[in-house]
């Protein structure tokens, strides 16, 4: 049987290096559509399906509040999930864990002052690491003996990355200060290679202990006394014979008294309501938790349908190009059916072809996977959101990999098989030079393929048509601002510890030194930056009326004077905020339009009053607008416009130990840091300092958008190639099959133009046909992009139109090359070969 499959192989690639150029193209087109699935899928299997690092992860549990939990308060980092006091309760009752572990992410400033230097940080729990199961390779972990109340001297654990990059692989390195936020921190061990934390799309660098919170906060209390403070995510190990079914049960049932010991007392009687109905929930977390995956999920399942639809396109086309060849080894064949060969072994012989194929194919696909995969985590990831996933040629990729290679050969390789030894010897014989395959059956197979390919090319072409059409759209979208030239300069003074009352007139003088800089036509103070991720919502009562439980929300931030003349948003009504607007002059806001409208009923509202949400226990602020703004966006560009209130910086109670100043730059924004930093230094040289330009944040809030359009339209182009070459192919050889016809038709007096006529007329049938079922096909495809659309329907007509005007003109241009070379068929050349 061996013996017999090595023949079959050694047969297989000597048929294959008699034809280089098919054998070429074939190989290339499988590897192209075997490496983009590969690709994708390493993706998915990366982000959806690895687990964590750590010993028996599928015994790992998330506990999280249940969908549609009502939350409120200061949400200060992505892994807000719980509060301290949730975790301190949880710890305490919790009896279906045999450990348990929070976490919060951060990020820590390395550099002592000047530019920023961040380290993707943890605070970290003291059973984290035990409770995981993760040893150092050196030294030692953090521990319950680290994270206590009074924590005493809290030691930092470093990946083994940062110790290579920022230790240089010292082994002495432990007991070494590293700076974090301005404070030193002793390095106590090194995790090993493998170990990047718990949230899929990030590795930590340096993990500290929870109670360090307090030392790194402003105010020396931190998070941690506040209970309306969600900053920590938890997991837990499941005791033996516990279910994650009965931890979510358990959960549950601790819950009401939870949810009663760790209310906030600023919560009013409605939020206090809200809040007591909440409960727990528990759901497997051996692939730990990530905000990528969340994200990225639905775009990559819809370019795996979208690889998928390229694979299937090109084995059709490949099904056609050994329906081609068959036909030209027909009379070989039948000599080997009538001198005795079986049926079985000349289908094997040429499916080993095809396995020939496909397993180089599949080989050069896995290599091109690797490169695409680690170019589209490049292409995702920014240096303010660096991203991590673990990309390895695992069981599951390679078993994948392996699974598209088989399935490919049985697609494009098993019905040509079939179809070439599915024929009586004499018959083939007769026939002479004329093939049987030829026949009215076998090429309308040819046909289906073909109309099955312009069918995948016209869903694949509209779905990008969609994605790039959504992408400007979301490009040339009204921000409200003109971030051309605006560059944000984020300042952090916590070093020079400023008190609170001195705070504000540091702000005016870091704002007024940066105001005059060479290259600076305006600057402005800003507590957040727009479409930055940050966000501030309450409750307002419009004129006389309370705020508390009138469930009109609004968003709101805190700006300087000449805010949005630097932001370039249009004042429409009123004033700007001046130095008039400080502590001991009355509270004042400017709104925008959306704000007015949906608050008032009007669009000048100047002089209008409204009361702002207060804590429980304090009275209600009246607050009297002096300024309506145009419209802006508040958190992306996707969304409606919201109502958003701006305040003073000047009047706020709590200023802060940073400051966001937003610079309107002539020229290049990068040339002015140079000037920044040394006029921040003129003033304090341990203030940190980070830069960024507006444009790019934007241009990096679009990065999911930009991917689909980029690669929906790659694919989409490589199908469309496919797809041509498909029908180039099938009306050459259509034309090639009725040479003798064609040169009796001119013998007997059709003129040139009837001929081209006649040829195009079959192109035109395939092609209506294919787009007639490749409309009906897209627009049911379309619907699971709908989400990811902005300003598009999913059935969007000219989306369609174009897409069908595009493929029917490259298709009609596919068959007027054969009917070019039809029409020039000399009859009696023609005629002499019959």
């Amino acid at each position: 049987m061996f013996e017999s499959f090595a023949q079959d192989i050694s047969y297989g690639i000597r048929q294959l290096k008699k034809s280089p150029g098919f054998t070429f193209v074939a190989v290339a087109s499988l590897a192209l559509g075997i490496g983009a699935n590969t690709a994708i899928f390493e993706l998915v299997a990366a982000i959806r399906l690895q687990t964590l690092p750590v010993a028996k992860p599928e015994e790992l549990v998330s506990v999280d509040f249940a969908k549609g939990s009502a939350r409120s308060g200061w949400f200060s980092t992505r892994s807000a999930r719980l509060t301290s006091a949730h975790w301190e309760h949880l710890q305490k009752h919790q009896q279906s864990f045999s450990g348990v572990l929070a976490w919060s992410a951060s990020r820590f400033n390395l550099s002592d002052g000047g530019e920023a230097r961040w380290a993707e940080g943890l605070y970290v729990s003291g059973d984290f690491f035990r409770v995981l199961g993760v040893n150092p390779l050196i030294g030692r972990t953090i521990t319950t003996a680290d994270d206590t109340e009074t924590c005493p001297n809290p030691g930092a654990v470093v990946s083994y990355a940062f110790w290579q990059r920022e230790l240089g692989g010292d082994k002495g390195a432990l007991g070494r200060n590293i700076s974090l936020n301005g404070h030193a921190v002793p390095v106590i061990g090194i995790t090993k290679p493998e170990f990047f934390g718990v949230e899929m799309g990030r590795r930590y660098d340096v993990a500290i202990p929870v109670c360090a919170d307090r030392m790194m906060a402003d105010d020396g209390k931190g998070r941690i006394p506040i209970k309306h403070a969600w900053w920590l995510s938890m997991m837990g190990r499941l005791k033996p014979g516990v279910t994650v079914d009965k931890a979510r049960a358990q959960l549950q049932a601790l819950s009401p008294g939870m949810m009663e010991a760790t209310m906030s007392p600023t919560y009013k009687a409605q939020q206090a309501k809200k809040y007591l109905a909440n409960k727990m929930d528990a759901q497997e977390g051996g692939t730990g938790v990530s905000n990528l995956r969340r994200q990225y999920e639905q775009p990559l399942w819809l370019l795996m349908a979208t690889t998928g639809l390229v694979l299937l396109i090109a084995c059709a086309n490949l099904a056609n190009l050994l329906l081609a060849r068959a036909s030209v080894r027909e009379r070989e064949l039948a000599v080997r059916l009538a001198l005795g060969a079986s049926r079985n072994r000349l289908v094997r012989q040429l499916l080993a072809e095809s396995l020939l194929l496909a397993i180089m194919g599949a080989t050069l696909g896995a290599g091109l996977a690797q490169l695409l995969s680690k170019g589209l985590i490049t292409f995702i990831s920014t240096r303010d959101n660096p991203l991590f996933v673990n990309l390895t040629l695992d069981w599951r990729v390679l078993g994948f990999t392996a699974l598209l290679a088989v399935s490919t050969c049985l697609l494009f390789g098993l019905l040509p098989a079939l179809r070439a030894t599915n024929m009586p010897p004499s018959a083939a014989i007769r026939a002479g030079g004329r093939s049987v395959t030829s026949g009215p059956e076998r090429f309308s197979l040819r046909r289906i393929l073909v109309v099955t390919q312009v069918a995948f090319s016209l869903v694949l072409l509209t779905g990008a048509l969609l994605f790039v059409r959504s992408l400007r759209n979301l490009m040339t979208t009204d921000s409200g601002y003109k971030p051309e030239g605006i560059m944000t300069v984020d300042l952090d003074f916590s070093r020079g510890q400023y008190p609170k009352e001195r705070r504000p007139a540091l702000y005016r003088e870091l704002s007024d030194k940066l105001a005059v800089l060479p290259g600076v036509q305006a600057a402005a103070q800003v507590m957040m930056t727009p479409m930055s991720g940050s966000g501030w919502n309450n409750d307002i009562g419009p004129d006389n009326s309370a705020a508390a439980a009138s469930g009109k929300q609004s968003f709101f931030n805190r700006v300087g004077p000449g805010y949005f003349h630097t932001m370039g948003t249009q004042l429409l009504a009123g004033r700007e905020f001046d130095e008039r607007d400080n502590t001991s002059a009355p509270k004042v806001a400017v709104v925008n339009e959306v704000f007015a409208k949906k608050f008032f009923g009007k669009a000048n509202v100047v002089g209008r009053t409204f009361h702002m949400e207060a804590p429980a226990g304090k009275q209600e602020d009246l607050i009297q607008i002096v300024g309506v703004v145009k419209n802006t966006k508040y958190y992306e560009l996707r969304e409606d416009f919201l109502p958003i209130g701006f305040f003073p910086m000047a009047q706020d109670d709590e200023p802060g130990p940073g400051l966001s100043t937003v610079l309107r730059v002539q020229g290049s924004p990068l040339d002015l840091m140079n000037g920044v930093k040394g006029a921040i230094a003129g003033v304090n040289p341990t203030i940190g300092i980070e830069f960024k330009t507006f444009s790019t944040q934007l241009e990096e809030s679009l990065l999911r958008d930009r991917l689909m359009a980029t690669l929906s339209g790659a694919f989409a182009l490589l199908a469309g190639l496919l797809a041509t070459l498909g029908l180039y192919g099938v009306i050459a050889y259509m034309v090639a099959r009725r040479r003798n016809e064609i040169g009796l038709r001119i013998a007997l007096g059709a003129d040139r133009g009837k001929v081209i006529r006649l040829v195009l007329a079959e192109t035109g049938l395939l092609l209506a046909a294919g787009l007639v079922v490749g409309v009906l096909l897209a627009q049911w495809a379309a619907r699971g992009a709908a989400s990811m659309l902005y300003g598009l329907q999913p059935w969007d007509p000219v989306s369609m139109a174009v897409s069908i005007a595009l493929l029917a003109t490259v298709g009609l241009f596919a068959g007027y090359g054969p009917a070019r070379r039809a029409a020039a068929l000399e009859p009696m050349s023609a005629l002499r070969e019959e």
